[in-house]
């Protein structure tokens, strides 16, 4: 059979380099055309991976052949009647869920950062020869990658060795971690589950991680598959794999077909001995949550734009959305349905988002469909003044979903809901998304989608909350759920409208929002404060100056505009009502 062999080896951990070594036994008569994607699927962003192949050659036999690089990310090999070796080097030092890591304690990588992409043979099977590194022992494979269970040099479960992939978009999309991580496996609906950890994490209670983690699973296999519960990866690979990279201070999470990679502060996890459930767990549950459901809305069920996806350039969308908005939606609201939050916890969670969401004025003036279209340069790209000119698809977008549940729910007296449109989106374009020709949700398709599941016409919702800039009537929607939404003070300090960051041992203004007492004033993003009439400020002590005041009086501002000293007079506000509050209403 013709097919692409890939090899990768850490060979040098120290300075953080793989090696890739690819063979092809049939390569493009005229040429050879390879390339390296631009971006990552999850993460909208071009990234340029191909900055990091340090040097690159190709030979056929003994010769050694011409490589041209033609842009930033593709090569023209010179023609050979084959076979066709290229090899490479990739320098790997970006500790995140989107690229490829590498020192002395463990490797990580995603395809997209370490394959090359054989042009004219794409659908051929591809063999992955993983290799273990020569100075370090013990260390173990962990990836949703099916061993090459027919081939010479089949890797053994965790081993080092081959595995197989059905083409190159398989191929890159099951990250690998490698090492000597903590980890726990568990079966949900009769499907294994493993769950990694890379880091230093004392006392780190897996047993607890493993059961809560499994009663995410089981709800969301049997929220899809009500009738047959069959997890959506079995597709593709016989278990799902969370790796988890845990540092101090790191959150995060991409998704793939059959696996997930996530960042977590060592914090936000249990230890063995503590039954506590800390909000930094709930947050840390909440973010499995949300990546394991992408395992259906993302992963299978897709934007038309992205069926399939263009890795060369920006994908643009308007409706990530409904794809991270409804998952956003629906990861807090599993770890209730699934028992593991109180109604008041997720209320509270709920509310949080909706005061973030109310917080920013950039929400009147970019609807979340231009936040979803705009998410490779302005989502992605943000800057000091971001707060007041956009609104985040993840955020608001899950209001836009807790509004159209509560509007469908109101509308037939809770007969339907929107887990029936997630359903009916299941059954049209994700079950069999990788066994026939893909096809994805048109950008028009969602009113009448809604429509079909639930009898209920939500094209005049659709136009003024998700491609209008109004602000969802949730306190009206919520009463008709018997839950009440109300405002209060977080605090009664008077207010700069200011988002201030610790700048070395100086306190300074991160953001300014727009219309607010700062902006009158004249205060900038990147000032320093200095002082507030002749008290100095600290990175510790700004509320406790502002404390002194009442609403309506001035200051002085003193802050420190690059190397210039300004001084500004300020009219304080008054602390806005910011906390917003659900509670069960009277019955």
């Amino acid at each position: 059979m013709n097919e692409i062999i890939y090899t990768i080896t850490p060979h040098d951990p120290a300075g953080h380099r793989f090696f890739v070594e690819i063979s092809i036994s049939a390569p493009t008569p005229s040429g050879q055309k390879v390339s390296l994607p631009s971006w990552i699927p999850g993460s909208y962003l071009i990234r340029d991976f191909a900055r990091n192949i340090e040097s690159i050659e190709a030979s056929c036999g003994e010769k050694k052949l011409l490589v041209e690089k033609t842009d930033n990310n593709h090569w023209q090999i010179e023609a050979c009647q084959g076979p066709l070796h290229i090899s490479y080097t990739v320098y790997a030092w970006d500790l995140s869920v989107r690229s490829a890591h590498l020192d002395e304690t463990h490797g990580f990588f995603n395809g997209t950062s370490v394959f090359l992409q054989i042009h004219g043979h794409e659908e051929l099977p591809c063999l992955l020869n993983i290799k273990a590194p020569q100075s370090i022992k013990n260390w173990k494979v962990y990836t949703s990658l099916p061993e090459a269970k027919k081939h010479p040099g089949c890797a053994a479960r965790h081993g080092f060795g081959m595995y197989l992939a059905p083409n190159y978009d398989a191929l890159i999309d099951h990250p690998v971690e490698m090492g000597t991580p903590q980890v726990v496996s568990f079966k949900a609906c009769g499907a294994t589950h493993e769950m990694v950890f890379t880091g230093q994490i004392p006392n780190l209670d897996l047993a607890r991680i493993a059961a809560d983690t499994a009663r995410i699973c089981e709800y969301q296999i049997k929220f899809f598959e009500p009738e047959s519960h069959k997890a959506p990866f079995l597709d593709s690979s016989d278990r799902y794999v969370f790796m988890t990279m845990v540092t101090g201070k790191d959150y995060g999470g991409l998704e793939h077909r059959s696996s997930t990679a996530l960042m977590a502060s060592r914090n936000d996890l249990p230890t063995i001995g503590n039954p506590e459930q800390s909000e930094q767990y709930r947050n840390f549950l909440g973010l499995v949550s949300h990546e394991y459901f992408h395992t259906w809305n993302v992963k299978r069920i897709k934007p038309k734009a992205f069926a399939p996806y263009n890795l060369y350039t920006e994908n643009h969308t308007s409706l990530l959305w409904v794809f991270e908005g409804f998952t956003s939606y629906y990861d807090d609201l599993t770890l209730f349905r699934a028992g593991l939050i109180t109604q008041e916890q997720y209320l509270g969670l709920l509310a949080k988002t909706i005061a973030n969401v109310h917080a920013l004025p950039g929400r009147f003036k970019q609807s979340v469909a231009q936040s979803s279209f705009d998410a490779w340069t302005k989502f992605y790209k943000q800057d000091e003044n971001a707060p007041n000119a956009i609104v985040s698809y993840y955020s608001k977008g899950s209001l836009a979903a807790l509004g159209l549940d509560l509007t469908i729910r109101n509308a037939t007296r809770n007969e339907k809901s929107l887990d029936d449109v997630m359903r009916l989106l299941w059954q049209r374009y994700g079950r069999d998304f990788f066994s026939k020709p893909a096809d994805g949700l048109k950008e028009d398709e969602l009113a009448a989608t809604i429509k079909s599941a639930t009898g209920v016409d939500a094209s005049d919702y659709i136009a003024r909350y998700a491609h209008g800039t109004e602000d969802i009537p949730l306190k009206e929607l919520l009463a008709g759920q018997n839950l009440a939404l109300s405002w209060k003070n977080s605090s009664q300090t008077p207010s700069l409208d200011i988002r201030t960051k610790v700048a070395g041992d100086a306190c300074q203004i991160g953001n300014v929002i727009e219309n607010g007492a700062a902006h009158k004033a004249g205060l900038s993003a990147g000032d320093t404060l200095v002082a507030i009439d002749g008290i100095k400020v600290d990175t510790g002590n700004l509320d406790t100056l502002l404390k002194r005041y009442q609403p309506g009086q001035k200051i002085i501002v003193h802050v420190f505009r690059r190397d210039e000293l300004r001084s500004f007079t300020l009219t304080l506000n008054p602390p806005l009502q910011n906390e917003c509050v659900l509670e069960p209403g009277q019955a």
